[in-house]
């Protein structure tokens, strides 16, 4: 029956390619807000590959801390199936929802909290297939850890936005759930708490996740701290960094609400996501969440701060993202825009895998 679906995704490509029709990639449509906006919702110029009936886990093997599936299933089976096996996904995705699938997952890139500790999605992508613009199925990578034969393309994929092509498959590396997590809330201005994440990173303190907000208080905000491993490495980094203890189930609640973008920060428009290295000081440009030990801001501006935004991020060393739009991005990229040779490099890559421009055009970048 897959099979059979593949086929119809592989005809339907090649079809819309001869008709010179460009093809949007959907699954289950919790993360269609990521990336520029469409220009209109229909019209008979546009094809919608949903990807959503391809789904279906096709191998897990627990010892070998790999699970294989295919592009529409979604995130919540994939996590229902590792967590029988007490097992996870360590990147923690956003899952936006239960229609979220392993795909759109894939192709946005996002990470969530534990990001910091663990590593990005790209960092667990081990292999992939590819629907290509001539309505071929090509592989990459592997199902196995150390596969690191040729370039990674599978890598490549992730944040991708299915410019490069329809992700139809994906190999991922799990890991086993923490024996023991706790969470401590400290009472910290936003400089006094990045000042505490500089010290933790230098020292062998098992933090899996930090948020700050400005939640009042006399201290001016809260830093909360995810500690995850071993029964004594845990009670031994709680007791060294001190503060108050969120009890259960508020600390799963919490952490959940963050990584699913459910906490009421996430409803402030527009919201801007800024990468920047995690000593950069407070930047003062408006309503402010902290993630990463430093490295992720959420930042509540307005539009027409956002050149102001993108030059302070950039003379940090980061770029921002303008990541929650609602359709109106006043005259910006919702990417922060890329330096001439760094766009020429994805313009080729851009070529190469689909030299017709058929896939998700200017979903990522205006240029392609």
């Amino acid at each position: 029956m897959m099979d059979f679906v593949l086929s119809e995704f592989c005809d339907r490509v090649a079809t819309a390619r001869a008709a010179q029709r460009p093809v949007h990639i959907r699954g289950g449509g919790t993360r269609a807000f990521y990336g520029e906006p469409l220009a209109g919702e229909g019209g008979p110029e546009r094809v919608w590959l949903d990807v959503s009936p391809y789904h279906g886990i096709i191998g897990y093997e627990p010892s070998e801390l790999v699970i294989t599936a295919r592009a529409g299933t979604p995130l919540a089976e994939i996590e229902g199936a590792l967590a029988e096996r007490g097992q996870m996904l360590a990147f923690e995705p956003p899952r936006f929802g239960s229609a979220g699938t392993l795909g759109g997952c894939v192709a946005t890139g996002l990470s969530g909290p534990r990001r910091m500790a663990a590593g990005s999605l790209s960092d667990f992508v081990l292999g992939a297939r590819l629907l290509d613009a001539n309505g071929n199925v090509l592989r990459f990578g592997g199902e196995v850890m150390k596969n690191v034969a040729g370039y990674d393309v599978s890598r490549l994929l992730a944040g991708s936005l299915g410019v490069l092509g329809a992700i139809v498959e994906v190999s991922l590396k799990v890991m086993p759930v923490p024996r023991r997590e706790t969470t401590r809330v400290l009472e910290a201005d936003e400089a006094r708490a990045l000042a505490l994440c500089a010290r933790w990173r230098g020292r062998p303190v098992p933090v899996s996740a930090t948020a700050w907000l400005d939640e009042g208080g006399a201290a001016g905000g809260r830093l909360y701290v995810r500690l995850s491993g071993n029964e004594s490495a845990v009670a031994q980094a709680a007791a060294s960094i001190g503060g108050e203890a969120l009890e259960a189930p508020a600390d799963a609640r919490f952490w959940q609400a963050l990584r699913d973008q459910q906490h009421a920060f996430f409803g402030r428009r527009p919201l801007w996501r800024l990468s920047v290295p995690p000593a950069t000081p407070p930047l003062g440009l408006g309503e402010t969440l902290v993630e990463w030990q430093g490295g992720l801001r959420w930042i509540a501006a307005p539009l027409e701060a956002g050149a102001d935004v993108r030059a302070r991020v950039q003379a940090a060393g980061g770029s921002a993202c303008l990541y929650r739009h609602d359709g109106e991005t006043g005259g910006h990229t919702v990417f922060h825009p890329l330096a001439a040779g760094v766009l020429q490099i994805h313009r080729r890559l851009k070529h190469e895998f689909d030299p017709a421009g058929l896939f998700n055009p200017h979903r990522l970048y205006p240029e392609f």
